[in-house]
């Protein structure tokens, strides 16, 4: 049997997009576009899939998602796919899964595959949980034997039992989707491929999915995993894959690929990062800076003295109900600390068109020595997230490494008491 489950040989993948529609302002132009629309939209359609590639370079219309990637995956490897928004991790996973067509290039699979990419594809609301945990398993590619055999575990897994032969049209969302993901998380394939599927529920069913992707990895299986979530990436996977723009940016063990993408834009000298004002946002992060403990701009600090985030922001318009809050993260992904200006008293601001600014303090003795990433964030709870500034600031703390495991190292009261 081959050692190589995936491989992927110069896979391009592209698109055309929509444009821009003409606004004709006379009765002439109008008429003349009525005539000519229907030919330029015919030859539109026979061009969607076959590219002139010179022209197409030129052409704002086509957009390249993949562009020569290449990369193999030995049987039993956990792969994470790394990269932003756009980067075309889900369209590599869409064209591995055959559910698009690659442009060009090469792909082999070897083994069953299955995909965990929409979460509750499939899922009839008139149904019953019983009935969808067939239909969608089915449409995973499990048999009817393999269902029955797997039933009892996914009910179980999925903590809806009680309401297991009630119509799914009546469960809330959160139900319809831990069932979703309990039948996705049962499948045996040799292959599995799953994209940014241990977001959903509540905290405590996260880290339930969480151990049963382990669970999964540790089964032998080869798993190619996309999610923005680097805490999970860093412990499920073994290697990593950094995608930027359609090709492949870095590779190599998990842990390095994510402090290089962490990293990647950050300036590690200077203190201070703005940004640039955008009219048609409500609110928006217009600077962030790091200070010392005498309020001077620096990335350096003492773990024994706090430090200060400074956040400069702008309202655009009225914005009542709002927050700031502000992530620390190792440089793994790890996030350890997460604090908002609502978190104990639950008072949220409003305020008028205007600048404002904010200072955080970070307290002296917090946290051991090392490196850390800052994010901050400026939203109304429940309705809307207006800015954020990712892992904008890279910290260094110096001081005493002798402070034992884990990363928060604030002094504790230790009282002797004597008991008779």
């Amino acid at each position: 049997m081959s050692e190589t489950s995936i491989k992927v040989e110069n896979l391009s993948k592209r698109y055309r997009i929509g444009t821009e529609q003409e606004i004709h302002e006379t009765f002439a132009g109008m008429a003349v576009a009525w005539i000519v629309k229907p030919i330029r939209n015919y030859r539109r359609i026979k061009q969607l899939t076959k590219f002139n590639p010179r022209a197409a370079e030129d052409n704002d219309d086509v957009i390249w998602a993949l562009q020569d990637v290449s990369f193999e995956i030995k049987r039993g490897e956990v792969v994470g796919i790394i990269g932003r928004n756009g980067a075309g991790k889900s369209t590599l996973l869409k064209v591995l899964s055959k559910i698009t067509h690659p442009t060009s290039g090469r792909v082999e699979m070897y083994g069953r595959i299955s995909s965990l990419l929409e979460v509750g594809t499939g899922f009839h609301s008139e149904l019953t949980g019983r009935e969808n945990v067939y239909l969608n398993g089915t449409i995973l590619g499990m048999s009817k034997s393999e269902v029955d055999e797997k039933y009892e575990e996914i009910v179980e897994f999925s903590g809806v039992r009680k309401f297991i032969d009630t119509p799914v049209k009546f469960y809330s969302s959160g139900m319809r989707v831990r069932l979703a993901f309990s039948v996705a998380a049962h499948l045996e394939p040799e292959i599995l491929l799953i994209d940014e599927v241990l977001a959903v529920g509540d905290a405590e069913f996260q880290n339930k999915c969480l151990g049963k992707m382990e669970d999964v990895a540790r089964g032998g299986r080869t798993v190619l995993f996309v999610s923005h979530n680097m805490s999970a990436m860093s412990r499920l996977c073994e290697r990593g894959i950094w995608l930027e723009e359609g090709k492949i940016f870095d590779q190599g063990p998990i842990n390095q690929v994510i402090q290089s993408y962490l990293f990647s834009g950050i300036s590690e000298s200077n203190p201070r990062v703005d940004f640039e004002l955008i009219e048609d946002k409500a609110a928006q992060i217009i600077s962030v800076e790091a200070l010392d403990f005498q309020e001077e701009p620096s990335l350096t600090h003492l773990n024994i003295n706090p430090f200060f985030v400074k956040i400069r922001y702008r309202i655009n318009q009225t914005l009542t109900k709002y927050r700031l809050g502000i992530i620390i993260r190792t440089p793994d992904g790890f996030e350890i600390l997460t604090r908002t200006t609502s978190d104990f008293d639950n008072s949220l601001w409003s305020d008028e068109e205007g600048n404002y600014a904010f200072k955080v303090k970070i307290p002296d003795n917090l946290l051991k020595p090392g490196q850390y990433l800052i994010t901050v964030f400026l939203g109304q709870p429940g309705i809307k997230q207006h800015d954020k500034a990712e892992n904008i600031l890279a910290i260094r703390l110096d001081g005493n490494t002798k402070l034992g495991q884990g990363l928060i190292v604030t002094p504790l009261d230790w009282e002797k008491v004597v008991e008779n």
